[in-house]
């Protein structure tokens, strides 16, 4: 018998801290609209490091189907899970949480598929070089090696991380960063639409080694990473395609139906106004 006392779970979000920049409630709700969707909603949820856990395990009651977890918390979602695929337990990371009707938090990684979806060059064979050690370099790093990268490299700021991460999955830390076929920048730099590479290993020169770039950072504009790479003649993938292309599989994931990249993209193409941010829960709404 279907317990009447539970809400219905229409409810979907985006976890982080800070999350105010996302794009993904825009995506979101533009794909939900075009599903036919129309009790379904899909929301900010700033929420700091100290309440995750709590929040979490308080989102089913009210209301919530699943959620996208991003910076800092991409680790502990995968701690918090009662129920993780294979992927996320071997990238240590998850991006996504479902809350199923029987109590269990199955958590997944999305980020992985989508970047191997959005690579305009065969990864099997080539080399990489990703630059951080968080969780979206998790996931960058398990999805190269698993698709047949013959080598990955890691650098990070602090590199102990990238040592441990390089131990974890099995590529290799650097400190220097050198050619390769593909770069991957899991960094923050460029978050805030500095147009500047400071921070990074490499220059504006360097970008000519790579046969393409890819940017995990978005903005309203191209990142400087992505604008320089194609003034070098680099093909680049921005973090907007990746954004996209990892919440059409984890759209699908809470709503079993599956969206419209056509429609993801429109919501946030330039020239588009960016949302008003949509309500919290849980701290600083």
């Amino acid at each position: 018998m279907q317990d009447r006392s539970a809400p219905a779970r229409t409810r979907l979000g985006v976890l982080g801290w800070p999350v105010a920049h996302s794009r993904s409630p825009e995506i979101q709700n533009a794909a939900l609209r075009a599903a036919g969707l129309s009790g379904w909603r899909y929301q900010l949820l700033p929420v700091p490091a100290d309440l995750l856990a709590p929040v979490v395990h308080g989102l089913p009651q009210a209301g919530f189907r699943g959620v996208n977890v991003t910076i800092p918390h991409k680790e502990p979602a995968l701690a918090l899970a009662t129920a993780p695929t294979a992927r996320a337990q071997a990238i240590g990371a998850a991006n996504t949480l479902v809350f199923e009707a029987d109590g269990r938090i199955v958590a997944d990684n999305t980020d992985a598929p989508a970047l191997l979806e959005a690579l305009p060059i065969e990864i099997a064979g080539a080399s990489a070089l990703v630059l951080g050690a968080g969780g979206s370099a998790r996931a960058a790093v398990w999805a190269l090696g698993a698709a047949g990268a013959r080598e990955v490299r890691i650098w990070n700021r602090t590199a102990e991380r990238a040592r441990q991460l390089g131990h974890e999955l099995g590529a290799d830390a650097v400190s220097v960063a050198g050619p390769a076929d593909v770069l991957v920048n899991c960094t923050s730099v460029g978050l805030n639409g500095a147009r500047s590479l400071e921070g990074l290993p490499i220059s504006a020169s360097d970008l000519g080694d790579f046969r393409c770039v890819v940017d995990l950072v978005y903005a309203d504009s191209d990142t400087e990473l992505v604008r320089a790479a194609r003034e070098h003649g680099v093909p680049a993938v921005g973090g907007l395609e990746l954004l996209i292309r990892q919440g059409a599989l984890s759209f699908e994931l809470f709503t079993g139906v599956p969206a419209s990249l056509e429609v993801m993209r429109a919501a946030v193409a330039p020239g588009q106004p960016a949302a008003a941010p949509s309500g919290g829960y849980g701290a600083n709404q």
